[in-house]
């Protein structure tokens, strides 16, 4: 009798662990929870309209940014700090979500996980800030000196970036479909490092292009990282992803990065021209100022976006997302800033999609599996 007591108390046991093995691996795999149909469908509004606020937030963004150099703006370090000096406006959710309200953990790490230090804590802000402040300085030479048509199929290399970060840092596998996204990214970067030829509209010489290159393709690979880092700080520092901690992982750090930007704005010399450069845009002062306001605020909009659905999904969910918006930059560059769409671009274009897509559908062969799995664990639980 004892030994049966027993054997069923183990059976117990595992079917418990099993039970919180299959919830954390839900929460890993998308983040999706298993929901009666009226909340689920207002998960998938949630999702929808974080990632309108995405792909919109940094298409307008990306042309504002553009139209600030076309239209006589020079300041490098102007342009870099409206992508950071936005982030007051995130103040009323960061407040809302305070870590005194209830919020909901979407980490794999138990609650009772000793909490980092506070100098923990506030080295990762000061990485993340100034790790910011080069990824956004190297962004806007790449505005500078690309058309943004270059610029924004550039960009689609973080994928790329992504997948290889994420192989080393959070145990990423690499598939068949990953492989082919890599290849096609790459092979899309290089037709543009070879191809200038269309680069004559924007009037750089040749050297500039290269910088402007290389500084779009190495923002790319430094954003990547960033998300790559933050995602392994999450899981081996700070040991929980509540909506209140991932706003403090972006209003913290944009702050430094805001700071960093005004010391570098002054260091360069650069403040001292803001007011003639305000002068001589064509557009006037007013436009000078709504120009950058609205850049602040967009790449807030995006950011808000890029929060929701880390929040919701994932941050390498948020991170394909953000390159949705890629393909679309290039036509309305061609329509507002008149940039050349040649044959060779169009081919880098639609190798960018080619490798997009196939990143999208891994993701979603992953998904179908995961979902597949469900059924077979919940009959070992019967069991």
């Amino acid at each position: 009798m004892e030994a049966a007591q027993e054997l069923q108390l183990q059976l117990q046991t595992r079917a418990e662990s099993r039970e919180g093995s299959s919830q954390r691996d839900a929460t890993v795999s998308g983040n999706q929870p298993s929901l009666p149909k009226p909340i689920l469908y207002k998960w998938w509004l949630r999702v929808a309209i974080y990632t309108l606020f995405l792909l919109a937030g940094q298409s307008t963004a990306t042309l504002l940014g553009r139209l600030y150099y076309d239209k006589g703006g020079n300041s490098k370090w102007m342009a870099t700090f409206v992508q950071s000096a936005g982030f007051p406006i995130l103040l009323p959710l960061f407040f809302f979500f305070s870590p005194t309200s209830k919020s909901t953990p979407i980490s794999i790490s138990p609650s009772s996980a000793k909490p980092p230090s506070f100098s923990t804590i506030l080295f990762l802000y000061l990485f993340f800030g100034l790790l910011l402040t080069g990824d956004n300085l190297m962004y806007s030479y790449g505005l500078l000196y690309l058309p943004v048509s270059t610029y924004s199929l550039l960009c689609a290399t973080q994928l790329a970036f992504n997948a290889l970060f994420s192989f080393f840092l959070n145990s990423q596998k690499f598939t068949m479909l990953i492989l082919n996204s890599l290849v096609l990214l790459t092979i899309s970067a290089s037709l543009l490092a070879v191809h200038s030829d269309s680069e004559d509209t924007t009037g750089t010489p040749k050297g500039k292009y290269v910088i402007g290159f290389l500084c779009t393709l190495g923002a790319s690979a430094t954003y990547s990282l960033y998300l790559s880092l933050v995602q392994l700080s999450f899981q081996k520092v700070i040991k929980r992803e509540t909506f209140d901690v991932v706003l403090e992982m972006q209003v913290y750090p944009s702050f430094v990065a805001t700071c960093a930007c005004v010391v570098g704005l002054f260091a360069s010399g650069e403040w001292s021209g803001l007011s003639e450069e305000m002068k001589e845009y064509e557009d006037g002062k007013i436009s000078y100022l709504m120009t950058l306001i609205w850049t602040a605020v967009t790449w807030q909009i995006s950011s808000v976006g890029l929060l929701g659905l880390i929040f919701e999904v994932s941050s390498l969910f948020s991170n394909v997302i953000s390159t949705v918006a890629l393909p679309v930059v290039p036509v309305v560059a061609v329509m507002f800033f008149h940039d050349k769409m040649d044959g060779v671009k169009v081919m880098a274009l639609l190798l960018a999609v080619w490798g997009f897509v196939s990143y999208i559908y891994q993701h979603y062969l992953d998904d179908c599996r995961s979902k597949e799995t469900k059924p077979m664990r919940v009959k070992l639980l019967m069991l």
